[in-house]
């Protein structure tokens, strides 16, 4: 014990009056000899000592030299790597990003309490766990967020990717990352076409040429036909969420329904009937598929849709039914085709109207594209 004490007071003796040089250098000597060399135990508690005492060193120079020196190591006295974490950036940096030390419950505890550019240290480490990416979704910033996104070695959850896009979903550079990943789920990625319609809408030059009420309609329509192309390409364990999550944000319209009916999205259909009327998935799409026009109705209006409208959608799910049948590959252009015919003397004013407005929009554009795939086929 009194070697130990010893060995500490000289050094404490020496740093008084050495220059700020030799005390960094004396650092990271003092922490690489504690990894590197052979100790005895007193000699190693002395050291550590040490270079506690050097925390509270008034220049960074040194608090960084043994940073540099003791970070890397899992045989680091753990102590000085969480005091080190907490210094200012230049000099936690080396702890944050590199220390094996630091659980997840650290990192998760650092990006809570630190500033920015802890957080942006944190998301930079060559492995970012659930738990700590899901604390980075909460409280990070933008470029914090960009950073975790852009780590390959980073693992986020679906909960948090959803949560980035809720709380940053109008950054450009963000939305632009999520949309580019595969596992980005279906909930999420509606969120972002609908940012994305906000800022259309917000533009003033837009507003000044298309006029707002219009601008409106277009982007509503837009954001509709984009939910209908994102339900029809997800994993049917997906759909529950996104269903969810629609009817939550008042997205499961008439004219949603109506569009993805229209499109053929069965399965999507089928789970936002399910979530509306609280049947079983079994029975409504037994329904669905076979039931007569009378029970198609009824299950209609148990999910809200009024009488009047529900009436074209009994009328839609027997057309896809038929045109399902007869030609898999054209289901969209049969059904809206042959509902115009079937209402095209209907009273439509109203709900209704606006209705079998929708479904000409989409013969329409389905006429269109019909033409295109005809002329490539035709120019080939």
């Amino acid at each position: 014990m009194l070697g130990r004490r010893v060995i500490v007071e000289a050094f404490l003796r020496w740093i008084e009056t050495a220059k700020t040089g030799d005390r960094a250098r004396a650092a990271n000597a003092l922490g690489r000899a504690y990894l590197q060399s052979e100790m005895s135990a007193d000699e190693r508690a002395a050291a550590e000592m040490a270079m506690t005492f050097l925390l509270d060193d008034p220049s960074p120079r040194v608090r960084l030299a043994l940073a540099e020196a003791i970070a890397w190591s899992p045989d680091a006295p753990r102590s000085l790597i969480l005091s080190l974490a907490e210094d200012q950036p230049e000099v936690a940096c080396h702890a944050v990003t590199c220390s094996p030390l630091l659980s997840d419950a650290d990192l998760v505890d650092l990006a809570a309490r630190g500033n920015g550019a802890t957080r942006m240290l944190i998301a930079a480490r060559a492995h970012v766990t659930r738990p700590v990416s899901a604390a980075l979704a909460e409280v990070g910033d933008e470029e914090e967020l960009l950073c975790l996104l852009e780590n390959d070695g980073a693992v986020i959850s679906s909960l948090s990717l959803k949560r980035i896009a809720e709380r940053l979903g109008d950054c450009c550079d963000i939305r632009n990352l999520l949309l580019d990943r595969s596992d980005l789920p279906a909930d999420a990625r509606q969120l972002l076409t609908q940012h994305i319609s906000n800022a259309l809408i917000g533009l003033p030059l837009v507003q000044a040429a298309i006029g707002l009420q219009r601008l409106q309609r277009i982007s509503r329509e837009a954001t509709e036909a984009a939910i209908v192309s994102i339900a029809g390409d997800i994993a049917p364990r997906e759909i529950p969420d996104l269903v969810q999550h629609l009817r939550l944000n008042g997205r499961l319209t008439p004219s949603f329904l109506m569009h993805a009916l229209c499109a053929g999205k069965v399965d999507f259909f089928a789970g936002a009937i399910v979530d509306l009327t609280a049947c079983s998935e079994r029975r409504v799409r037994s329904i669905l598929a076979t039931g007569r026009m009378h029970a198609v109705r009824a299950l209609y209006e148990s999910a809200g849709l009024p009488r009047n409208i529900s009436v074209i959608f009994v009328e839609a799910t027997m057309l896809w039914r038929d045109a399902a049948r007869k030609a898999p590959g054209s289901v969209l252009g049969n059904v809206c085709g042959r509902l115009l015919e079937k209402f095209r003397h209907h009273d439509a004013h109203g709900a209704i109207g606006e209705l079998l407005d929708l479904v000409e929009k989409l013969h329409v554009n389905e006429q269109r594209q019909s033409a295109r795939v005809y002329a490539a086929l035709a120019a080939a």
